[in-house]
């Protein structure tokens, strides 16, 4: 599993390690009955922050204090807080990992717990941020968002579209309308083309729509229905004509109605092609 780990930086030497003229050392008290000190508010994150994972409910975090015992695996509560050794309970949903250790360690110095603790934050456990990848997928699953990523980067974590699916997968956000981007531009197109998905996003690849095509072709049978596919299109799909196939005007059976098309006419979903022989 993959982790995220954030330390804070020592301020200072500890006390117990200082020593006065003539006076042997003394180390620092250990106040275990002192209240714990109320934690701030999570503020503004800094530049740069978004490249970080935010925590939320249900991520599982590992709290050490370096250089002590003092270690704490804990499930974020779905109300955003956890439950830690020394402090009790503490806000960590809606922070860093970073900004978490660096709180933590400003509530034990002020509690009298530690003179100067470093405190690191390893999250050992994604669960609160994440998309859903379902559909014609190599792997469809929930993968966490740790730092900003792109559709195409998410799709190829998933093992990309599987053959027979549609042109275009679709992402229907936790609010507002859902939108579709054509698989074969998220890595050549513009950004746009290729969006960051957010935590909640729900990304699905539709199988793609049929037509079935007989006759004097190739390679008889059902094909996956591409973009605004024509009917030469579809044809050289099926492999093309054979040395008497005509494809002047090819029958269509559509909703139930015999037409007769042009190549160049639009397939649709469910046409059924025959393509005739060619009279000498």
């Amino acid at each position: 599993m993959s982790t995220f780990k954030a330390s804070v930086p020592i301020l200072a030497i500890c006390a117990a390690m200082m020593v006065s003229s003539g006076a042997s050392a003394q180390p620092a008290p250990v106040v275990a009955a002192a209240p714990p000190a109320t934690l701030e508010s999570p503020g503004t994150q800094p530049a740069g922050a978004q490249q970080e994972y935010v925590l939320g409910p249900e991520d599982v975090v590992e709290i050490d204090v370096l250089g002590t015992n003092d270690k704490t695996r804990a499930r974020i509560y779905t109300d955003g807080t956890l439950q830690t050794n020394l402090v009790g309970k503490v806000t960590a949903s809606g922070r860093t990992p970073r900004e978490l250790g660096v709180e933590l360690a400003k509530a034990l110095k002020a509690g009298g717990f530690y003179a100067d603790p470093v405190v690191s934050v390893e999250i050992v456990g994604f669960a609160s941020r994440y998309v859903t990848v379902l559909g014609a997928v190599g792997n469809p699953s929930l993968v966490p968002i740790n730092r900003p990523y792109r559709l195409s980067e998410i799709l190829a974590r998933v093992g990309g579209v599987r053959e027979g699916a549609a042109d275009y997968v679709i992402v229907r956000p936790d609010k507002g309308p859902e939108k579709r981007y054509l698989v074969d531009k998220l890595a050549s197109g513009a950004e746009s083309e290729d969006p960051f998905v957010q935590p909640g996003d729900k990304i699905f690849s539709p199988t793609a729509e049929i037509f079935y095509i007989s006759g004097q072709i190739r390679s008889p049978g059902s094909y996956p229905l591409k973009g605004d596919m024509t009917i030469a299109q579809a044809i050289a799909k099926a492999g093309g004509l054979t040395d008497s196939g005509n494809d002047k005007r090819v029958k269509v059976k559509r909703d139930g109605k015999l037409l007769k098309l042009v190549v160049d006419a639009k397939v649709l979903p469910g046409d059924v092609l025959t393509v005739s022989e060619r009279l000498f």
